[in-house]
């Protein structure tokens, strides 16, 4: 009897056993059909891609103060849905952008802290650049940095001074546009430059102008004065000093008009461009800047035919100068090409 109590336990216990394997491989057979089926659509609901950063546009300013026309380049950042730009203001030390200075939400707070006096003429002008150029070199996805460039050999106006020889040769030294347009690449270039930048701090002034005689000594002979505006020369110099000229366009993306007989006074013709006021601006102005396909270069006695890419373009992006009466009819016109909502906020 014991012999035989022991055998029935004996089977009982491998039978368990037996239900146990048969059980577990049932239910490992099932996750593995299972898995077989839900793991694509797991790949496809849980696993996304990587998000790609998308490279931002650095749009840099240099003001006195305010931003005069706030409300146009308002409506203008409304109209970028994809967040393309990133905006920097260099403007007098100890001012601020909040919103007692600006009704644009674009410019809050946007001013950089590290700003200098600047004085129109002088060297501080591209030290002012090269400021706006550092903060925006720090935001890695800044790949085009906007101050809008035509670059020309200038050996015939005399502002090239001598004594930038050695460093800076004759053959190299261009004249363009404050406004330009650049690369990553050339704005490390800009900021770490320490050879050009003290050639111009030191040789390229501008002439001094009678309202300025009495803060500065009286010259014995101002016809004789040389005169410079760093702000023309020195990028595109730069650039062609470190073999770099061949990377940028020919032109800037600004248009200005400089009417040489605009001015009275024959010592100021050509020192500033002329400033669009509120009788002139219309959608005739704006649409005659639009269609500009080409570009003639006094200095060089030719016409260059605006391309992008390859194919025949408009030459300009932006136009300048207007006053903000202008510029407010401008945008209630709708001429523009941007809504007119801005005027609210003017």
């Amino acid at each position: 009897m014991k012999r035989r109590s022991n055998s029935l336990k004996f089977h009982h216990i491998w039978k368990r056993k037996l239900f146990a394997m048969l059980l577990c491989f049932s239910c490992f057979t099932i996750f593995l059909l299972v898995e077989s089926h839900y793991s694509p659509i797991q790949m496809l609901t849980f696993v996304s891609p990587p998000t790609i950063a998308k490279p931002k546009i650095a749009c840099l300013f240099i003001a006195r103060n305010r931003i005069p026309l706030d409300m146009v380049w308002d409506a203008f950042f409304r109209g970028d849905e994809e967040n393309r730009f990133s905006i920097y203001v260099h403007s007098r030390p100890g001012f601020l952008l909040n919103k007692a200075t600006t009704r644009s939400p674009y410019f809050l707070n946007r001013q950089i802290n590290d700003s200098i006096q600047v004085v129109w003429g002088e060297a501080s002008m591209i030290q002012a650049e090269r400021i706006l150029l550092q903060n925006a070199l720090m935001h890695p996805l800044n790949e085009r940095f906007i101050f809008l460039s035509d670059s020309f050999a200038d050996t015939k106006e005399g502002r090239y001074n001598p004594k930038m020889d050695p460093v800076i040769p004759v053959d190299n030294w261009r004249k363009g546009s404050q406004w330009v347009v650049l690369t990553r690449k050339h704005v490390e270039t800009i900021v770490q430059d320490d050879s050009v930048f003290p050639m111009f701090q030191w040789h390229c002034k501008k002439r001094s102008l009678p309202e300025f005689w009495r803060e500065i000594a009286l010259p014995a002979d101002a016809s004789k004065e040389h005169n410079c505006i760093p702000d023309e020369h020195y990028v595109q110099t730069l650039l062609a000093q470190k073999g770099l000229e061949g990377e940028i366009t020919r032109r800037s993306l600004t248009h200005s008009s400089w009417d040489l007989s605009s001015s009275k006074d024959p010592e100021r013709r050509g020192w500033h461009p002329l400033t669009y006021k509120l009788a002139d601006s219309s959608p005739m102005l704006i649409q005659s800047i639009k269609d500009i396909d080409n570009i003639y270069y006094e200095t060089e006695y030719r016409r260059e035919w605006c391309t992008s890419k390859g194919k025949p373009s408009k030459c300009f992006l932006f136009a300048r100068k207007f006053t903000r009466p202008a510029a407010l009819r401008l945008l209630n016109t709708s001429v523009l090409g941007i809504s007119s909502e801005a005027t609210s906020r003017a």
